[in-house]
């Protein structure tokens, strides 16, 4: 399936890259690989991740390290509307964007 991505989703990489860099510059270059990956998985088969009412409407989510890729599928798509650090408030994150 074609993988598109929200206005968030480049902001939310260069975050995640300019946090991880700080530490390990290396580190940040293979963590974007490894989150690039999942979402190649997301677009191969969307179907396999669970539908997590709780995060809004048609959302799932995928998971790397502590990270969460939260997408909607929309036929002929998948939309990859965030990627962002575990712990913060999803449900509040999606609702605030809408």
């Amino acid at each position: 399936m074609r993988v598109g991505f929200s206005r968030f989703v480049e902001s939310d990489l260069d975050s995640i890259a300019d946090y991880i860099a700080y530490d390990n510059p290396e580190r940040a270059v293979t963590f974007l690989d490894e989150i690039r990956a999942e979402i190649r998985l997301i677009g191969k088969n969307p179907q396999l991740y669970r539908l997590r009412p709780e995060f809004g409407a048609g959302v799932r989510i995928g998971i790397v390290g502590h990270y969460a890729i939260l997408f909607r599928i929309a036929d002929p798509m998948v939309v990859i509307e965030r990627v962002v650090y575990g712990g913060r408030d999803l449900p509040a994150l999606l609702s605030a964007e809408r």
